[in-house]
Order: structure tokens, then C-alpha cells, then sequence
């Protein structure tokens, strides 16, 4: 039987804060390993998802985190994520909204990646939230003035639509060369990022919209029981302030609880098996501005 030519590309997904980046990851590869939630800068770090399909192809995926003005150190480094990302890719998807683009931010972004003579594809994402289609049309020429696409796909990732289109294009960056991965890898995060990273994606989702960008996770205790298929993980919850310690806690321990019980609900069903969770909550003043913290929690 006749072997199947391998193809592979390293492709970066951009854009701003809350474009829908994670969204559209996880569709792609028909399994959540970004978290989501409707707050800004949910993802911190550069998340790699693979996929690789029965034709041969197999895509590299980083999930950026959202482009913006940083405000601290870990912004910095989130900044300098997005640049190592792109200057280290094949091509970039570039993901826009349509109600607020185009953003300054977004052009400073595409002449960053065009600077880098990389090819584009540009997603529309949230076109459901467009009651007038004219706006999709005029938005794509926009952008179509400033870079020279590979595509242009509209799409509304919470629902799917437009996620096959947007494979099929994806594919086509796709170059003869070996697969990079094994072909049944779905990311190279560590099971320890992976657990942090759905602890903190429910406080983002049960929390007031300043305190959860004080928050990081670390998980200090990860291991599998020998008699028994049980995960037991202990993490620590730290954040900025004494103030968000106890909104974190809530009244008797009734927040933590809330997001423990959810958090172990996803961890469980991503790793197969039952999990023991225990949560702690510590305070670091400005741990967002301290070097040593941010390599501590693994955000450089």
C-alpha cells in the first residue's frame, strides 16, 4: 500500500482579547485544552494544540494570548509570547470581531506579521453578533487594504460554524516535511498546566472582572493513587490583595467550594478518572510585577 506524504505547519492564532482565539482552538481540534470565559486576557501563555488528520497533515496550533497595551510585567511577557510566536511560525491566523474591528491595536498587529512576510488567514469570528452582513463585507476589505490574504473565512466558533471551511483553508499552508509530533498528540502542556489552567478558568467565570487577573493558580501536589484510579491534586489559588482572599473563600467557604466542585467536574472528565481536589488560597501582593513569582507560576 502506498504511503501517504506527510505534510505539517506551525501556525500562530492571533488577534485581541476576546476575539474567540481559545474558542476556535478548541473546535479545531474537537477537544477543550484552552480554557474560555467572556473576560480579557484569559489566556496567558502560548498553548499548543496538534492536530494531525488521516491525509497526513498535521497543524501546530499556539494560542496566543490577546494582543494589548501591557500594564505590568506578566503583560510584558504575554506581549513578548505573541512576537516569539509569530517570528517562530509557518503562518499566522489572524482573528478579528467584527463589531469592534478594526481595532489599533489589530493593524499594529498585522504589521507586525506582515513585517514578517508570513501568510495570513484572517477569521471573522462572532458573526452572529452582526445583524447587518454589509459590515462583515466592509470589514474584510479593510483589512484587505492593509495584507494580502490567504483567506477569509467568516465563522462563529462558540457554535462551530465555519470551523470545517476553516480547516480546509488551514490545511492548504501545509508543506511536505515530517510530523514534528506523534501523530496521537493533542498538546504539549503538561498535565500540571493543564489542571491549573481549569481551576483558574472557573474563578474567571465566578469572579468580579477586576480580581481574577490577580489570580494564579499552582498546583503543588499532582500524583495518582497505586491502588486505586484516583487522582489526588492539590493546588494553591494566589492572588493580589486580602480583600479578594476572602471574596475568593466567599461566606463559610461557599465560593471555593462552587469552583472546586466545577473544577474537578472538568478535570475528571479530561483525564478519565476520579479526582481528589483540595484548594488553598494564598495572598502575593503585586505577584504580577515580581520576576521570580511570575517564573514561580510558570507565566515566562
Amino acid at each position: 500500500m502506498e504511503s501517504i506524504a506527510t505534510k505539517s505547519a506551525f501556525i500562530a492564532i492571533v488577534g485581541c482579547p476576546n476575539a474567540g482565539k481559545s474558542t476556535i482552538l478548541n473546535h479545531l481540534l474537537g477537544h477543550k485544552i484552552a480554557i474560555v470565559s467572556p473576560k480579557p486576557q484569559t489566556t496567558r501563555t502560548g498553548i499548543t494544540g496538534v492536530l494531525t488528520s488521516d491525509d497526513g497533515i498535521q497543524l501546530v496550533f499556539t494560542d496566543t494570548p490577546g494582543f494589548h497595551r501591557p500594564h505590568n510585567k506578566l503583560g510584558e511577557k504575554m506581549m513578548r509570547t505573541v512576537d516569539d510566536t509569530i517570528s517562530g511560525g509557518d503562518a499566522c491566523l489572524f482573528v478579528v470581531e467584527p463589531e469592534k474591528a478594526p481595532r489599533e491595536a489589530e493593524l499594529t498587529l498585522l504589521k507586525r506579521i506582515v513585517k514578517d512576510r508570513l501568510p495570513i488567514i484572517l477569521a471573522v469570528n462572532k458573526t452572529d453578533t452582526v445583524k447587518d452582513k454589509e459590515r462583515i463585507a466592509s470589514l474584510i476589505l479593510q483589512f484587505s487594504q492593509l495584507a494580502e490574504f490567504q483567506a477569509v473565512v467568516p465563522l462563529c466558533a462558540v457554535k462551530g460554524e465555519g470551523i470545517p471551511e476553516l480547516l480546509t483553508e488551514l490545511k492548504k499552508l501545509a508543506v511536505e516535511s515530517p510530523h514534528y509530533f506523534p501523530d496521537d498528540t493533542l498538546t504539549d502542556q503538561p498535565e500540571r498546566v493543564l489542571a491549573a489552567e481549569m481551576i483558574r478558568e472557573k474563578l474567571l467565570l465566578r469572579l468580579n472582572q477586576e480580581i481574577p487577573h490577580g489570580i494564579a493558580v499552582s498546583i503543588e501536589r499532582f500524583s495518582e493513587r497505586a491502588d486505586a484510579e484516583i487522582l489526588d491534586i492539590d493546588a494553591t489559588i494566589y492572588c493580589e490583595k486580602d480583600s479578594h482572599k476572602g471574596i475568593i473563600i466567599g461566606k463559610a467557604g461557599s465560593m471555593l467550594k462552587s469552583i472546586s466542585t466545577a473544577a474537578r467536574y472538568d478535570l475528571e472528565h479530561f483525564f478519565g478518572c476520579k479526582v481528589n481536589l483540595h484548594c488553598w488560597v494564598k495572598v502575593k501582593e503585586d505577584w504580577r510585577n515580581r520576576e521570580g513569582l511570575i517564573h514561580n507560576f510558570g507565566l515566562d
